[in-house]
């Protein structure tokens, strides 16, 4: 019976990691014994430069997750690949973790993908960097970030319109930090 184990990897090998072990459990014919193996990752939207971009962000660095019917040949094989410390468990043992908390972690993947354009969003500024409006009426007009809101993708920004402290409420998008 297949279970759940946690593998610990070199930090951004994950991927190769994946690869290499669906790769050998196909040369070796253990395939049938390797059901699956994950990268946890979510969706991330950031802006830089002004624009909107999503980018993938593993939310376990340095592990991946695989679904095996352990025996010693595929014990042998994910341990002898490549960037592969060792399973996660006492005493080098590999120990198997339950179908609920491997569920629990691939829904949190599927959960962050989904709802990540809101949840996760990162801007390149912060709270009093001078920033420059980049679209709209104010369009090269210079300012001070006062609030972020993360939920509704805004920022708030104070400009100098005729010596007088203007706000102004923007998208993350339409602003970009003055370096």
């Amino acid at each position: 019976m297949a279970r759940w184990y946690i593998i610990h990897a070199y930090s951004g090998f994950e991927g190769k990691v994946r690869d290499q072990i669906l790769a050998d459990a196909t040369r070796l014919g253990l395939d049938r014994l390797v059901e699956s193996v994950e990268v946890p990752t979510e969706t991330v939207t950031e802006v830089r430069r002004g624009k909107k971009i999503q980018s993938e962000r593993k939310f376990f660095p340095g592990y991946v997750l695989a679904k095996l019917e352990m025996n010693d040949d595929v014990y042998h094989l994910v341990k002898n690949t490549p960037k592969v410390t060792g399973f996660l468990g006492s005493s080098g043992k590999p120990q198997p973790i339950s179908e609920a908390e491997a569920a629990r972690i691939l829904n949190t993947k599927e959960e962050a993908a989904a709802a990540a354009p809101k949840a996760r969003v990162h801007v390149d500024y912060d709270i009093g960097d001078t920033v420059k409006v980049t679209s709209g009426n104010f369009a090269t007009f210079s300012g001070i970030v006062e609030e972020l809101d993360f939920d509704k993708s805004r920022v708030k920004v104070s400009i100098s319109i005729f010596g007088r402290a203007t706000p102004l409420e923007l998208g993350f998008e339409d602003v970009e930090r003055i370096k």
